[in-house]
C-alpha cells in the first residue's frame, strides 16, 4: 500500500522537473497519475503514521497548476486571441473572488477561502490549458496514458470483486476521514454510504475516493477511446490496447453502480454513433436496449440489482428521494436570496459542518453560495464549450478534431452527474477536463476567423 503515497509524490515532482525543463506536458503525469489517487495516497500516508506530511500533500494539485498557469502566462505572446468563453471564466472566478473578500454569509475568511478553492479553482486550470503552448502538447499520449489509468484501475477493481473487499478499508480511508474532516465512519462496511447501495449492494471505487469519481472518470475514459480510434473520415481503428482500455471502462462502470453515470455512458456511445453515423453501433444499442428490458423482466423483482434500477427510475429509493429535497431546499434559497448566501453556505465546506443547503447538483450550489447570474455564466461557458466543441468536429480534422470529440463526448456525459453531485469536485474529472478544454480553445482561437 505504501507504494500509492510514493506514486502520488512521484507524479508530483516529475511535473514539476519537467517544468524545470520547459516541458509543458509533464502536468498530465501528475493529473494522470496522481489525481486518480489524491485521496487513497493521502489516507495510507495517515495510516504510516506521516500525518504532518499530509497538508504538504493536499497542496500538491494547487501548487502544481499554479506553477504551470504562471509559466504559461511568462510564455504569453500579445497576439493571444481572447474568446467569449474567456471573458466568462474570468468573471466567473472574479465574482467568487468578491464573495470570498467580504463578509458575506456565516463563514469566516478562512473557510470562504476554502470554498472558493473548491467551487472556483477550476478557472486556473482551464487557463493553464488555454495558455500552454499547443505544439508541446502531445494529444495522443494523453489519451494512452488515461487508457493505462484506466486498465490499472480497472484490474485494481476486478481484485476488489474477486475478494469482495474494498481497498479503502485496508488503507486506512475511514480514519483519514475521521481525523481530517471529523467525518465518522457510517454504513454497512465502515467507509460511508456511497459504498453501497440501498439494499447494502457493495459499489466499488478502485483507488479513487468513491465509487461516484470512479464512475465518472469512465466518462472519461470512453472519451479517450474515442478520440483515439476515430479517424477523420469516421472510421473506427480498434486494437488490443483500445480495446483493452474500453473493456476496463465497462467493467469499472458496472461495478462502480452510479446510476446517473451509467445512463451517461450509455448516452454517450449512443451520441457517438449518431455523430460518427455509425449505423451498425446504433442498431446495437438499440438491440441491447430491448434485450437488457426483456431480461429485468424475466429476473425476479427480488432480485438487488434489479430493485436497485427499479428504484432510481421511480426516484422512491432513499437516495432519488435525498437529491428532490436537496435540489428544493437550493431552489427556495435561490428563490429567496437571488445574489447568493455566501460562500461556504453549499457543497463541501457546508457538507463537513452538517448545515448544508441544496447540494447535490453542481449549478444550485453555485447558486446558493454566490447567486443566480454566476450559475448562469456557469451554464453559458457549459453550453458554450459544447457547441465549440462540436462545430470543432463538424469542420476540423486531425488532432483538434479529435480533442474536440473528447471535449464534446465528455461534456455530454457529465450532464447528468453535474444534477446529481458537486461534479467539480472529482478533481481528476474536473482538472483533466478543463486544462483539454482550454487547450481546445487555445488550437480554436489560432484558427481562421471565418470558421471561430
Amino acid at each position: 500500500m505504501f507504494v500509492l503515497p510514493l506514486i502520488y509524490c512521484s507524479a508530483f515532482f516529475a511535473a514539476i522537473h519537467a517544468l524545470y525543463k520547459k516541458r509543458e506536458q509533464g502536468i498530465f503525469l501528475f493529473i494522470i497519475f496522481g489525481l486518480p489517487i489524491y485521496t487513497i495516497s493521502l489516507s495510507v500516508a495517515y495510516m504510516y503514521g506521516l500525518e504532518k506530511l499530509i497538508p504538504f500533500f493536499q497542496v500538491f494539485k494547487e501548487i502544481s497548476i499554479v506553477f504551470f498557469l504562471l509559466y504559461a502566462i511568462s510564455q504569453l505572446k500579445a497576439n493571444n486571441n481572447w474568446t467569449s468563453i474567456d471573458k466568462l471564466m474570468l468573471t466567473f472566478l472574479c465574482i467568487n473572488i468578491l464573495y470570498a473578500l467580504l463578509p458575506i454569509g456565516t463563514y469566516t475568511f478562512f473557510e470562504r477561502l476554502l470554498a472558493l478553492k473548491s467551487l472556483s479553482f477550476f478557472p486556473l486550470v482551464y487557463f493553464t490549458g488555454r495558455l500552454l503552448q499547443k505544439d508541446a502538447i502531445h494529444l495522443q499520449q494523453i489519451y494512452m496514458l488515461i487508457g493505462i489509468l484506466t486498465v490499472v484501475v480497472g484490474g485494481v477493481l476486478f481484485i476488489e470483486f474477486l475478494t469482495y473487499t474494498h481497498i479503502q478499508s485496508v488503507s486506512g480511508y475511514a480514519s483519514f476521514n475521521e481525523h481530517f474532516f471529523d467525518q465518522d465512519p457510517s454504513g454497512t462496511y465502515g467507509l460511508t454510504w456511497t459504498f453501497e447501495i440501498e439494499n447494502g449492494m457493495k459499489r466499488f471505487a478502485s483507488l479513487f475516493s468513491t465509487p461516484l469519481e470512479l464512475a465518472a472518470a469512465s466518462l472519461i475514459s470512453l472519451s479517450a477511446v474515442a478520440a483515439m480510434v476515430t479517424t477523420s473520415d469516421n472510421k473506427i481503428k480498434l486494437n488490443a490496447f483500445t480495446t483493452l482500455t474500453l473493456v476496463a471502462s465497462m467493467f469499472c462502470i458496472s461495478f462502480a453502480l452510479s446510476r446517473a453515470s451509467l445512463v451517461s455512458y450509455c448516452i454517450m456511445l449512443y451520441v457517438y454513433a449518431l455523430l460518427t453515423k455509425k449505423k451498425l453501433l446504433l442498431q446495437i444499442i438499440h438491440t441491447a436496449a430491448l434485450a437488457a428490458g426483456a431480461v429485468l423482466l424475466l429476473i425476479s423483482f427480488n432480485n438487488d440489482f434489479v430493485d436497485f434500477i427499479i428504484n432510481s427510475i421511480t426516484f422512491t429509493n432513499a437516495s432519488s428521494v435525498g437529491h428532490l429535497i436537496e435540489w428544493a431546499n437550493g431552489f427556495e434559497s435561490m428563490v429567496k436570496d437571488p445574489l447568493g448566501i455566501g460562500l461556504g453556505n453549499a457543497g463541501r465546506i457546508s457538507g463537513f459542518s452538517g448545515y448544508n443547503v441544496g447540494g447535490e447538483n453542481q449549478f444550485i450550489i453555485i447558486g446558493v453560495q454566490t447567486g443566480i447570474i454566476t450559475a448562469g455564466i456557469y451554464i453559458a461557458m457549459y453550453i458554450m464549450v459544447m457547441r465549440k466543441a462540436l462545430q470543432l468536429f463538424k469542420t476540423q480534422t486531425g488532432k483538434i478534431r479529435r480533442l474536440a470529440l473528447f471535449i464534446f463526448l465528455i461534456k455530454v456525459g457529465m450532464l447528468i452527474p453535474l444534477f446529481t453531485s458537486e461534479a467539480e469536485s472529482y478533481i481528476y474529472i474536473s482538472y483533466i477536463t478543463w486544462i483539454l478544454t482550454g487547450l481546445l480553445m487555445s488550437m480554436s482561437s489560432r484558427l481562421e476567423p471565418s470558421i471561430k
